[in-house]
Formats: structure tokens, C-alpha cells, sequence
């Protein structure tokens, strides 16, 4: 062969070499390129099952997740290709609520039976837990289930603002004295909370008989009832129905059924609560409270079953409820200023109170209180202001107007030696009570029209009444005229009955108030 025609053979040689080396690097580059499409598509059905898939029964969805799990992330390792398709058919996505964009927690996807029956208090902590991390969610209580219940506390220390606690169903508290331990304060507590509302046409059940049947005869007896004289008869104390289960007493310390702490801006709407073991519903230290459209409900001999009970509460609207109970519709204790309470149906109860104050020689300060248009039927008292001997401090700015009264037994009290004891001793000092004005106080009572019983040290002053008329009903207890001691302000009007026990001015050794006194 010449060297030209070797030189030709060698040049064919290598281009036939280079396209079958070409051929083969391409099939490489579409064997990768499909490899690539392959794992995109997994991908993208992953988040499109992820999109599509409803709620999650678990853990009850809510918030959409930057960085689902089944994603890879820089932080977390590279799954091998081939380990990545062995187990991509397994994978199975988070479910959450409308493409994950729901607010709402229903307790029943938290493992929640609503039977009546079984506990459902860790449901209800877990969809708390999940619901805080949340802002403006909502948790929802659905209608036609009994939630069993146990005390918890509602913590906000760590939540998003604005949440909803929406009651459509019945939750119910345990009657099982193993649950309570030696006995709790609170039933279900909401501490710390911003713009926390509970609503809903619900209903939250203490089913407080099996305390106050454990225990009727050990809790304090309302002072007033020491003017409660029956004519021909004594009042007897029903039975009460239901018995504690495992046939045992209650724990001595009963629990308040609903109490807000240390919160801003809480609302109460809609709700029915009813049969509490103690005070139905409780703020202390909160500010911008409002409750409306709610009923409370509990017999009228229920002991010490306050309805709405204030504690060093501030800025607080009341008002288009009805509330019976068997100790003070509404209770305003110490600490608390700027009260509105309207349109409001009280009976059976204790009426409307402020106080007791001063207990045990304690300084009280209560200020700027409206109570007006008012319905009160079958209560011991209207309005009443009752304070201990011994304490210090001061009322002030406090207006009663337009209260309707039906067979009340004492419509307008002052009370200043309140005492739910048998005996309490005589004390000089005293909260100063001053500008209290009653206007337009109209209707029956039982027992006695106006009882003003003022510190003998500290009279009260500044008491004014306007538009006061009050006819008897006989019934079943003696009836008294007006009484007054060292009650000092003007009849604006005359008044049914006459109430001339009223010293007109005021006193003319009037002890000055020390700092101490002040608030």
C-alpha cells in the first residue's frame, strides 16, 4: 500500500471513530436530560398533592410551609438519584386545610370524640398548641358534639393575637374528683391573651351540682339574709341531681368555670354557660373587656355561683346578656375603673354588686361605674355596695339608673359592716364611699325598699336619689320601711316610699381622709 493511500485509510479510521464517540456522548447527555425531567416531575406532583389534599387529621393544618419536608433544602442532605426513586412512591405529603391557607383548628381533627364520655383535653391542648402559632385563627368547637373536658389553661404567652374560640357544641367538666386533684381554681383559664374572643351559640356545662350538693353548707352565707325573715314558713334547699362519679366528694376548692387573666381586649359573645361549680365567668387584671349576647344560667340557690365577676379590670362593656345565678349577676371588686353594664337581665341572683371591698383590712379603689336599664326579677338584692370594716380606700363616680325591679327583696343597699361571718368585729376604719347617685329605680320588693348602713367613722356622702318609686309585694317575708345610718346627699325628688332617714349636706365631722385612704 503506497503512503498516500495508508494516509487516506487512517484519516477514514478516525472519523469513523470520532462519530461513534460522538454518538455515544450524546446518547449519555439524553439519558442524563431524561433523568433530570424525571425528578422534576416528582416534585411537581408532590406539591400538587400537597395542594390538593384537604385537611390534616393530625395535626389539623393551618399555616402553609415554607419548606415542606419532602422538598430538598441547602440544609438538609441530597438524597442519592436512585434512592430518591425507590421512595418517592412511599412519600406521603403533609394535608393541609384548603391548600393550606386555613385559619381554622377543628378540635375533632386533633383526635377529639365529642361523645360525652371520653376525654377530649388533650385534643383541645393540641389544637391550642397549633392554633397560637397562627394570628387571627380560629378553633372551632364544632355543633352536635359533647366535648368531655378537664382544667386547662390557655397560656397566650407564646400565641399570635386575635384569636377565635368558636363554641357551636357543648363542652362539659368532669365530675370525677380524681380530675381535680385537691381542688383548682380555674376550670378552663386564658391567661395573657391579645384580642382573644370566645363566640358561638355553644354551650360551656360546669355541672357545678355535684359541688354545691358535696358542699352546701360550707360556703359563706350573703349578709343580707340575716334580714330575710320568713312569715310563716322556712326556705328549704333542694336536692340537688347529679352525684359525683365513683360515688366521692368533690375536692373543698371549686373551680370558677371560664377566668381570663392578664389579657387585653377580651370578648365573650354568643355562649350560654351555665351550672359552674363557682363564679361562671371571671376577669382579673384585663383591660378592654366586652361581653355581650350571653346567658348564664345556674339555680337560684346555687352558692356562690357569681355570674360575671371584675377584678382589677379596667375599660370593661357589659351589656344585651341575661344572666341568672345564685349569687351576684354581676360582681365589681377592687381594682376596677370605667365599668359600663347596660341592657342587662338579672334573676334569680344576687343583683348587681360592687364589692365586698376591704376585706381583711385591704385597700380598695373603685371608680367610674354605670349600671343602667337594667331588668331584675325573684333577686335578693338591685344594686348594692357592700364593704367590710377595716379596709381602706375608695368609691367614687358610681351611677344606678333605670333599673326595673319585680319582686326584689332589697332594691337599694349600702352595706359598709358587711359580714359573711358569723361575728366581725367592730372597726373604725373603713373604704370611703362618695358621689354613689340612684336615678329612676323603679318597681316591687319583698323585704325592704332602701337599706344604707354608712361607717360610723366615714359616712358615706354625696348619695343622691332621683325618681326612686318602689311599692311592696306580701309575700313571704316581713316587710321594713327605709332604714339609714350615717348616710349623708339630696332627694332630687320625692320618693315611694318616703326615705327621710336620708341626712341631707353632709356630716359635720367628717374625718379627713389620709393618704392612705386615697386612691
Amino acid at each position: 500500500m503506497s503512503s498516500l493511500s495508508f494516509k487516506c485509510f487512517f484519516t477514514h479510521m478516525l472519523l469513523i471513530t470520532f462519530l461513534i464517540w460522538s454518538s455515544n456522548f450524546e446518547t449519555c447527555i439524553a439519558r442524563r436530560g431524561k433523568h433530570w425531567t424525571k425528578k422534576r416531575d416528582i416534585n411537581a406532583s408532590l406539591l400538587n398533592k400537597n395542594g390538593k389534599s384537604g385537611h390534616n387529621k393530625q395535626h389539623g393544618g393551618g399555616r402553609k410551609s415554607k419548606n415542606p419536608s419532602h422538598i430538598s433544602t441547602p440544609s438538609s442532605p441530597r438524597i442519592p438519584p436512585s434512592q430518591e426513586e425507590e421512595d418517592s412512591s412511599s412519600i406521603q405529603p403533609p394535608k393541609d386545610y384548603n391548600d393550606g391557607y386555613s385559619t381554622t383548628f377543628n378540635v375533632l381533627d386533633f383526635g377529639a370524640k365529642g361523645q360525652g364520655n371520653t376525654d377530649d383535653t388533650k385534643a383541645f391542648q393540641s389544637a391550642w398548641a397549633e392554633a397560637c402559632k397562627v394570628e387571627a385563627s380560629t378553633i372551632l368547637i364544632p355543633a352536635d358534639y359533647v366535648f368531655y373536658v378537664g382544667p386547662i389553661s390557655f397560656s397566650g404567652l407564646y400565641c399570635k393575637p386575635n384569636i377565635i374560640f368558636q363554641v357551636d357544641g357543648t363542652i362539659i367538666a368532669p365530675t370525677n374528683p380524681n380530675a381535680w386533684g385537691r381542688g383548682l381554681l380555674q376550670w378552663l383559664d386564658f391567661t395573657k391573651l391579645v384580642g382573644f374572643t370566645i363566640q358561638g351559640n355553644g354551650i360551656i356545662d360546669g355541672r357545678g351540682s355535684v359541688w354545691w350538693e358535696d358542699h352546701q353548707f360550707d360556703v359563706p352565707i350573703d349578709d343580707q339574709q340575716k334580714l330575710l325573715v320568713p312569715i310563716n314558713h322556712t326556705i328549704v334547699r333542694p336536692p340537688m341531681p347529679i352525684q359525683s362519679e365513683m360515688g366521692r366528694k368533690m375536692p373543698y376548692i371549686k373551680p370558677t368555670a371560664i377566668r381570663f387573666y392578664g389579657s387585653i381586649g377580651p370578648t365573650v359573645t354568643g355562649i350560654t354557660i351555665q351550672n359552674s361549680p363557682q363564679c361562671h365567668l371571671k376577669f382579673d387584671n384585663c383591660n378592654g373587656v366586652l361581653v355581650h349576647d350571653v346567658t348564664i344560667s345556674s339555680p337560684g340557690d346555687s352558692p356562690n355561683t357569681d355570674g360575671i365577676h371584675l377584678q382589677n379590670s379596667k375599660n370593661v362593656s357589659i351589656h344585651s346578656s341575661t344572666l341568672g345565678c345564685g349569687d351576684d349577676c354581676i360582681s365589681i371588686q377592687t381594682g376596677c375603673s370605667n365599668v359600663y353594664v347596660h341592657n342587662v337581665n338579672c334573676g334569680p341572683g344576687h343583683g348587681i354588686s360592687i364589692g365586698s371591698l376591704g376585706k381583711d383590712n385591704t385597700r380598695a379603689c373603685v371608680s367610674n361605674i354605670t349600671v343602667r336599664d337594667i331588668n331584675m326579677h325573684n333577686t335578693m338584692n338591685g344594686v348594692r355596695i357592700k364593704t367590710w370594716q377595716g379596709g381602706s380606700g375608695l368609691v367614687q363616680g358610681v351611677l344606678f339608673s333605670n333599673i326595673q325591679l319585680s319582686e326584689v327583696q332589697f332594691p337599694i343597699v349600702i352595706d359598709q359592716f358587711y359580714c359573711d361571718k358569723r361575728t366581725c368585729a367592730n372597726q373604725t376604719s373603713a373604704v370611703a364611699l362618695a358621689g354613689i347617685n340612684y336615678e329612676k329605680i323603679t318597681g316591687t320588693y319583698t323585704v325592704k325598699p332602701v337599706h344604707f348602713a354608712c361607717s360610723d367613722s366615714l359616712p358615706c356622702v354625696d348619695v343622691s336619689l332621683n325618681t326612686i318609686e318602689l311599692k311592696p309585694v306580701q309575700e313571704q317575708y316581713h316587710l321594713y320601711d327605709p332604714f339609714c345610718w350615717k348616710t349623708y346627699g339630696q332627694l332630687k325628688t320625692t320618693t315611694v316610699p318616703p326615705i327621710a332617714c336620708l341626712q341631707i349636706g353632709k356630716p359635720s365631722q367628717n374625718r379627713i381622709q389620709t393618704n392612705h385612704d386615697l386612691c
